[in-house]
């Protein structure tokens, strides 16, 4: 999904370049027990990369070979089907069919259609991935960056485009239908995170125990690192000047994801502009909160829900947080220049105070 716009983390490669560096992967200081393999490349307009840590003496050459290629595999699979930017991938080919019939998709496009639908049901639309027409709109889709912002008018008319009551799931056989032919969709918010979640699958279905996964800055961690201890992941203060460590999550079985808006913006007309969107209105944010970070079991969860609290914002996200329930993180803008941490009841109990 190079570069590919999303519900609300548009431009995959400028967000990749924020997540990889707002998740910044330790191993703990202590001297090595055990040597961790990394495995990593290029996918979706960003990078990947898996440590593992394997019993006994390491892997063989075979066995790291063989390991490298399932896990490129499965991503290009994934990249082949969901990609935005490759004309002739499936979500591609949904998004510029003119029918309105069902249409036939593989049952890893399904999945993620119906994870779309139930975040967008759980976040009262806040994540929504038919804004494919608005990211456009403000010149953060495939089509570069706007002339001007898009009038009033221009944007009630995509808004009254977009929204996932316009989409049908149908499980069998898996095909979607579309209300209108003009219904364009958009996973980038998720699909990085659905990714990193099946390359867990695969590496505990390979015998793995002790392994990091992250994909575009969505992670998954299993187990422990080669010291013995539960993987150390960095969040990033919202810094657009220095890149610096807000506080380190020891993460054991469990995923993350960050959502920010300052790596990832333009000038117009002397104005700063999100490319994280709004669906409700149709505009990029306006509010203080810098980045969303999200602790969940579940890595599509953690991506889709660190868009949505990004595009509610300080109040209306932790709010969200505290209902659903989910560890939340949220580095909001201080008139000082600084930031204050909001964090929801479950995050406070799962990792505590700095």
């Amino acid at each position: 999904m190079r570069g590919s716009a999303g519900s609300s983390a548009v431009a995959r490669a400028p967000l990749a370049l924020l997540l990889t560096g707002a998740l910044l992967i330790g191993c703990g200081r202590a001297e090595p027990a055990r040597r961790t393999v990394e495995f990593s490349g290029p996918t979706m307009g960003a990078t990947w990369s898996v440590k593992v840590v394997p019993a006994g003496e390491g892997l063989s050459g075979e066995e790291s070979t063989a390991v490298d290629r399932s896990i490129r595999d499965d991503l290009a699979r994934i990249e082949g089907l969901m990609s935005t930017w490759d004309p002739e991938s499936e979500l591609s080919r949904f998004n510029t069919s003119q029918s309105t019939d069902p249409f036939p998709v593989a049952q890893e496009t399904f999945d993620v259609f119906r994870w779309a639908a139930d975040l967008a049901d759980l976040t009262g639309g806040a994540l929504d991935v038919t804004v494919a027409p608005l990211v456009d709109a403000w010149g953060f889709g495939t089509g570069g960056a706007a002339a001007a912002p898009p009038e009033a008018a221009e944007l009630a008319r995509l808004r009254g485009m977009t929204g996932q009551r316009h989409l049908t799931l149908i499980p069998d056989p898996p095909s979607v239908r579309k209300a209108h032919a003009a219904l364009r969709v958009d996973f980038s918010s998720i699909a990085p995170g659905y990714a990193a979640d099946r390359l867990a699958s695969l590496m505990e279905n390979r015998g793995f125990t002790d392994f990091l996964v992250d994909v575009g800055g969505e992670l998954v961690a299993r187990g422990r690192n080669e010291t013995g201890v539960p993987w150390q992941v960095a969040v990033e203060r919202p810094d657009t000047v220095r890149r610096t460590a807000s506080r380190v999550l020891p993460l054991l079985d469990v995923a993350v994801a960050t959502s920010g808006d300052y790596r990832n913006y333009r000038e117009a007309q002397g104005e700063r502009i999100s490319h994280i969107i709004d669906p409700r209105t149709g505009a990029p944010i306006r509010h203080r909160l810098a980045s969303a970070t999200v602790v969940d079991p579940l890595a599509v969860r953690a991506d889709g829900f660190a868009t949505a609290l990004m595009v509610l914002g300080p109040e209306e996200g932790l709010g969200l947080a505290t209902r659903l329930d989910l560890a939340a993180l949220l580095l909001v803008r201080n008139a000082d220049g600084g930031f204050d941490e909001l964090v929801s009841p479950r995050f406070e109990a799962m990792m505590g105070t700095p």
